[in-house]
């Protein structure tokens, strides 16, 4: 196994500042560049663990760092690659893990009044209004404890044409919009805890995922990795434009034929996650490529956090199940 060092870069000194930041022993910035700050955590990690003290990852500092699965895994290991991929895709979305992520609440500071659960369904989209009518419906008493004296409030306005959703939403918002004034801030945060909300969303996900399986199948991506990225993309960037199509099928011929089959899933994914990145909006062109990079790779920096998939999600180099 390769010996990392103060000077060492790539993706494997990433994983490393990941894993060092999860332990409390890295402080500082997440980067793929073994620098002092890092070699200091390591030392502090091999005095805890009565190793030799010498800033150096070896086989044996390595081993012993990555023994103990991710705090984050436990709570998504045994759960399917479709829930697995949903978590990883909130974790994007709403810098929280699982079960957290679940609860993301947002106000109207995009236009869209309230955003809420693992993908931010909302009301100017006509994505939130289905989610809560079904909760009415088959989960009653979960919509009552959650909102309290508030669901007749609700009730009434899932009754109203958008514009005057929107309008009623933009009376509960604090200055600013991105945040929902009290109580409906935390009312809206207590029914993402429940257990049946969980359901219902991981269900209202199914027919994206679904979708990504399907361009899994048009691009030759085999991979729980491959699944990931494409959901990732169709909830982020909703498909892939036929032009930029063309110019994946393109690249992966310059792919060459004698990598090996795991070689050239990671080289279909960069390039996918490349293209897709430069079709986006120009704002957001480095944001979706970092994004979509992460997947790809297996591990990588999104909005300031820590990602390393096999380690936290369970999401593999592997064949789908």
């Amino acid at each position: 196994m390769a010996v990392y060092q103060k000077g060492s870069r790539g993706l494997d000194v990433t994983r490393l500042e990941i894993r060092l930041k999860e332990l409390g022993l890295y402080n500082g910035a997440l980067d793929d560049v073994f620098g002092p700050g890092l070699e200091s955590a390591v030392r502090a990690f091999q005095q805890r663990r009565g190793l030799p003290v010498t800033g150096i990852v070896d086989d044996t500092t390595s081993g012993a760092l990555y023994a103990e699965p991710s705090a984050r895994l436990a709570a998504v290991r045994e759960k399917p690659a479709a829930y697995r991929s949903l978590t990883l895709t909130a974790g994007f979305e709403t810098s929280t893990d699982a079960p957290g992520c679940f609860c993301g609440v947002a106000g109207n500071f995009d236009g869209q009044g309230i955003s809420f659960g693992v993908l931010q369904w909302n009301l100017g989209q006509g994505t939130l209004q289905p989610m809560l009518k079904q909760l009415l419906v088959q989960h009653p008493q979960v919509m009552q404890q959650a909102f309290g004296e508030g669901l007749t409030v609700i009730q009434q306005v899932l009754g109203k044409d958008k514009p005057a959703q929107l309008a009623w939403a933009g009376t509960i918002q604090v200055p600013g919009g991105r945040r929902l004034a009290e109580p409906w801030h935390s009312r809206f945060k207590a029914l993402g805890r429940a257990a049946e909300c969980h359901e219902v969303q991981v269900q209202g996900a199914k027919d994206r995922y679904a979708q990504g399986l399907q361009m899994c199948q048009t691009y030759g991506l085999w991979s729980e990795r491959g699944a990931a990225l494409m959901f990732d993309i169709v909830v982020q960037n909703g498909s892939i434009r036929d032009a930029t199509r063309q110019q994946i099928l393109a690249d992966f011929q310059k792919i060459p034929a004698g990598a090996s089959r795991e070689e050239q899933e990671v080289a279909r994914m960069r390039v996918i996650a490349n293209r897709r990145a430069e079709a986006a909006n120009p704002k957001f062109v480095e944001d979706v490529r970092k994004r979509k990079l992460t997947i790809a790779d297996g591990v990588g920096i999104v909005h300031g956090l820590g990602y390393d998939l096999e380690r936290q999600f369970h999401l593999r180099l592997a064949p789908m199940a």
